[in-house]
């Protein structure tokens, strides 16, 4: 029998997930994809894998066995790509990142750029995903690695399969309309009147924010919600309200935003995660160490 890792993939998915749709949507593949090969999977095996209970799908004690044994398949074959790794005088790897916007405007570029040129067997493939998603797709083993957020007055809850190494430490400033404040720095109050252009309260940065602006005794009367900054940036700069922005997002400002220091200013780090087992990996370290010299070069070094 012959069994296919990416089929195997799939049934892991499948069994994590519930549904075809959900599954295929964490693989970044189509759901006709993720059935045409769970259905072929069915067939090497000779038996049934699993069967539809409405919209969700529960696996056959077949599938249950096979699935608990893919786990240990893609395990061990993560540990073979670790200890190959490890073996050879050069790296040559190819891994899959998750990303956001401000951080693949901001500090990716330059930093593959230098990685291609000093390692050029390594290369990364990125996906972009919303913050909130970045770390669940790594510990899932969709994403080699990501980038993750953690925003002062805000932490998360950290999954223990998962590890983390802090590459930058940013500050977020208020973009206003032109002319709207005319001193430099401004206090999280004195944005209270003004209505404001935010990402939702399920978001990190819509969570955070939001906290923020509680704790500085006001509710931000919210007229857009929206989730990408340079988004939000363009509506600042059409007048239609203010926000806040990281020192990544800076560089999304377009013209007609003016932008004002915190005198208390709301702190965020940015990691990069990893499942644990993957720590050593030479290829991985690489690339962390890139982006790390790269934020250091913006003045956004970890503290």
């Amino acid at each position: 029998m012959d069994l296919s890792l990416q089929r195997l993939r799939m049934l892991r998915e499948l069994r994590r997930r519930g549904t075809v749709t959900a599954a295929a949507q964490a693989l970044h593949y189509t759901a006709s994809a993720v059935s045409q090969q769970l259905a072929q999977l069915e067939r090497d095996v000779g038996s049934s894998l699993f069967e539809r209970l409405g919209r969700r799908v529960q696996l056959t004690d077949t599938g249950l066995v096979l699935a608990e044994h893919a786990e240990e398949i893609l395990g061990a074959v993560e540990r073979a790509t670790l200890a190959l790794e490890e073996a050879q005088a050069t790296v040559s790897v190819r891994l899959t990142a998750g990303v956001w916007a401000s951080v693949a405007s901001g500090l990716l570029p330059a930093a593959l750029t230098v990685l291609a040129a000093e390692h050029p067997g390594i290369r990364v493939r990125t996906v972009e995903l919303a913050p909130e998603d970045t770390a669940g797709a790594v510990r899932d083993g969709t994403l080699d690695f990501s980038f993750v957020i953690e925003y002062s007055g805000y932490p998360l809850a950290w999954d223990s399969g998962l590890d983390r190494t802090v590459i930058a430490d940013e500050r977020l400033h208020a973009a206003v309309p032109p002319g709207t404040i005319a001193a430099p720095t401004v206090v999280l109050a004195d944005l209270a009147e003004h209505p404001w252009i935010l990402a939702g309260p399920r978001s990190h940065l819509g969570r955070a924010v939001r906290i923020a602006c509680q704790r500085a005794g006001f509710e931000p009367r919210v007229e857009h919600e929206v989730g990408e900054q340079s988004t939000a940036l363009a509506m600042v700069a059409a007048g239609l309200g203010v926000t806040l922005v990281s020192d990544l997002g800076l560089a999304l400002c377009p013209p007609g935003v003016d932008v004002r220091a915190m005198t208390e200013p709301i702190t965020r780090t940015v990691s990069i995660a990893y499942r644990t087992g993957t720590a050593r990996r030479t290829s991985l370290q690489l690339v962390i160490d890139a982006v790390r010299t790269e934020a250091a070069a913006r003045g956004l070094g970890a503290r």
